[in-house]
């Protein structure tokens, strides 16, 4: 076992190889703190044939023996993958699959696993570190290395792997990839941060990249590996200038058309025609003539904008699509937003319920509740194909995530509005940026449910063509120039600052002066949507009448045994007489939830009564529960009681309690004492008018009798002397 060891954020990382999974083509152990992950690496020996992609495959699975549990459920066993080990296994994939040579066509594995962990030090940023790390030791060709990292931001100074305890007061979290050069793939969320912020966080986070690149380097030379031999594709020259004369010209014009569809039918018809041209001269070669003519496409397609700044649609590098807005879509969800921009197209519905609607999440390290969740759909129709209904895409789940990142930012606070918020996105059409026609859909469905949220959140896609020393930079790219370019760049936000940010780069990395340029063009179109989408919903609209009303009330959490009562007695009872939903967490905020807003309020009053501290000269309403010969008991709460003494039921003498009061009458009330013991004395008379010639009258100096008790005993213990007649 050879090991590597560096320091990140006060713990200990290490990359060690040569005793575990021995058998792969290549296989690391990495640790940091106590966590622990196995990456095994392995490549079928020969290539797939008759594909046109590089069929990698990377699974990351947390074990929940890693943080000392069991599965909950009935089955104890880890079942299909969570979204977290999705977005997991996404986070790898996406930057080390532009590392591999472009003819490599053999299946490829990459498997990672947790082995432990010590619910400190996250393991998602160690899958991508040993990622790289196995496939460098391995026979696979493999461009790296690569390294990733977690940004926080504690306190205004900058973290790198920050534990859990440390991601709490972070104001960012934001994932990063590179290699030793610059950045390559980034994710995460922010609470609003500016440009500059997130530039200098990508600077920082290349600092510690390179150290572990350096330790992979190092781990490397200890293992003598040879790689494979990757075997070029075959090519014809003189057939790919055969294809280039008959097509080029054409092709020029099909890259003008602006509509998608007739855009791919005109150059469909131009791979059709070239391949019949060559039909009978080179038979068999119907798949290099198609890829000569994406060659030529792709070329007079990055030259266009390169040379005339101008792209397919007409638009310049900076025009955002035109944009239309329509809410209130449909009548009897409880929020709903209709956008679109340009060919993409998003229906954004949102639905309100109760704390019981909250998603419950058994995690390897935690039991925790989401409150809010997006969920991203994407079904073949919106692109004009047929394809397979089935399970929820990886990449469904990533657009999903992304969104949900971009939105969180700005939604109301809990205790201002208690409900469990679920999105849903429906992309009906699409020619690039879905996930951010979802960002600015579910802002205005959210501000369309009437929900106080801080300000409209919009999304904005922006591409790269390069050529040395070329570029252009594109704002709310096409679908056609995120396949063909170099760079998928989202940012999302607010006028305030970035909410939500994702790149993805199919060249080796672009400068931080070339980030801090997209960025800044980003800005200005984010701030054009906003101004749309301001002008569209300038302010948060009714609530549906067919969402639950929620009201919540923050009670001292040592009240919360006496508001369920024994058994769950007294909230039962609460939910019975007011017909409405309660939920009680752990810190002390109650809930109530019901259609009819009057229910709640009800719900909420005796809610509070029952866990308020009575202080003297409170009034209450109240009724009577039982009688003695000294007085009458009132319930003024559920389970709360208190005592009107038969003195002070009347100003009158009363002879008999039940003379005035009977079990089950309301009388209101007014607290005169609170002892000791927490007992409650009220008056009924303090709230009745005195009677006409009424007297106080004050106290007897009784100087002989001022230490007697009323039954004539001394109160000091002495008794009353005998005295004869």
């Amino acid at each position: 076992m050879k090991t590597y060891e560096t320091k990140l954020n006060g713990s200990t990382l290490t990359i060690g190889s040569g005793k575990i999974a021995r058998q792969s083509a290549g296989s690391v152990i990495v640790t940091h703190g106590e966590t622990t992950v196995l990456v095994a690496v392995n490549a079928a020996k020969e290539a797939r044939e008759d594909i046109d992609f590089f069929p990698l495959q990377v699974e990351y699975r947390e074990r929940h023996y890693a943080g000392g549990k069991i599965p909950g459920g009935f089955f104890k066993r880890e079942a299909r993958p969570s979204e977290h080990e999705i977005l997991t296994s996404r986070l790898t994939d996406r930057p080390i699959r532009p590392l591999f040579p472009k003819s490599f066509k053999n299946e490829t594995q990459v498997i990672i696993t947790v082995l432990s962990s010590d619910g400190e030090n996250m393991a998602d940023t160690l899958a991508g570190v040993g990622a790289s790390a196995a496939l460098m030791l391995s026979d696979i060709p493999f461009n790296g290395p690569i390294a990733t990292v977690r940004v926080g931001r504690v306190k205004d100074e900058f973290v790198v792997n920050p534990t859990r305890s440390q991601m709490e007061e972070s104001d960012m979290e934001i994932i990063v990839s590179g290699n030793d050069q610059t950045i390559v793939m980034v994710e995460g969320e922010a609470q609003l941060i500016t440009e500059e912020v997130f530039l200098d966080a990508m600077k920082f986070a290349h600092e510690p990249i390179k150290e572990l690149i350096n330790l992979q380097n190092k781990l490397a030379k200890d293992f003598s590996v040879d790689k494979r031999e990757v075997i070029e594709e075959e090519s014809d020259n003189d057939l790919e200038k055969s294809v280039s004369d008959l097509v080029s010209s054409k092709i020029d014009k099909a890259i003008k058309i602006a509509d998608k569809a007739d855009r791919e039918n005109s150059i469909s018809s131009l791979k059709d025609e070239a391949v019949s041209a060559f039909e009978e001269s080179h038979p068999e070669s119907e798949k290099m003539v198609n890829n000569f003519v994406n060659a030529q496409l792709k070329t007079a397609f990055r030259e266009q904008i390169l040379s005339d700044g101008k792209r397919s649609d007409g638009r310049k590098t900076t025009d955002i699509r035109p944009i239309t807005i329509e809410t209130g879509l449909l009548p009897r969800t409880h929020g709903s937003a209709l956008f679109t921009r340009g060919e993409t197209q998003a229906i954004v519905v949102l639905t309100m319920g109760t704390p019981r609607d909250e998603q419950i999440i058994d995690s390897m390290d935690l039991d925790e509740k989401k409150k809010f969740f997006l969920h991203y759909n994407f079904p073949p129709y919106c692109v004009g194909e047929t394809g397979r209904i089935g399970f929820t895409s990886r990449r469904e789940v990533g657009h999903g995530n992304l969104a949900e990142r971009a939105i969180k930012q700005v939604l109301p606070d809990y205790e201002d509005f208690p409900y469990t918020i679920r999105m849903v996105s429906e992309i009906t059409e699409s020619n690039g940026s879905s996930s951010m026609a979802s960002v600015c859909g579910g802002s205005l469905a959210l501000m369309s449910a009437g929900a106080p949220s801080k300000g409209h959140v919009a999304g904005i896609a922006m591409g790269l063509i390069k050529d040395e020393d070329r570029y252009a930079i594109l704002s709310d790219i096409l679908g056609a120039e995120d396949h063909l370019g170099d760079m998928d760049f989202k940012v999302a936000g607010t006028r305030d600052g970035i909410s939500a940010i994702q790149l993805d780069l199919k060249i080796d990395g672009i400068s931080f002066e070339l980030m801090e340029e997209a960025l800044t063009q980003a800005k200005a179109g984010r701030n054009h949507i906003l101004d749309e989408m301001y002008n569209a919903v300038p302010e948060p609209m009714e609530m549906s009448k067919y969402a639950p009303k929620v009201l919540s009330l923050q009670i001292n959490p040592e009240k919360i045994g006496g508001l369920i009562g024994p058994g769950g007695k007294t909230i039962k009872k609460i939910i019975a007489d007011t017909e409405c939903d309660i939920n009680v967490d752990d810190d002390g905020i109650v809930t109530a939830a019901s259609l009819d807003l009057k229910r709640c309020e009800e719900a909420i009053e005796i809610v509070r009564a029952i866990t308020l501290e009575p202080e003297v000269g409170m009034e209450f309403d109240g009724s009577v529960t039982r009688l003695m010969t000294f007085g009458a008991f009132v319930e003024f709460a559920p389970g709360r009681e208190g005592l009107v003494h038969i003195s002070e039921l009347e100003w009158n003498r009363v002879e008999k309690v039940e003379d005035v009061v009977k079990p089950g009458d309301p009388i209101r009330v007014k607290l005169i004492k609170v002892d000791d013991q927490g007992r409650l004395d009220f008056s009924r008379k303090a709230l009745l008018e005195k009677p006409e010639g009424w007297v106080d009258r004050p106290p007897r100096e009784r100087s002989d009798r001022k230490n007697r008790g009323s039954h004539g005993n001394r109160r000091d213990g002495g008794k009353r002397p005998f005295k004869r007649r």
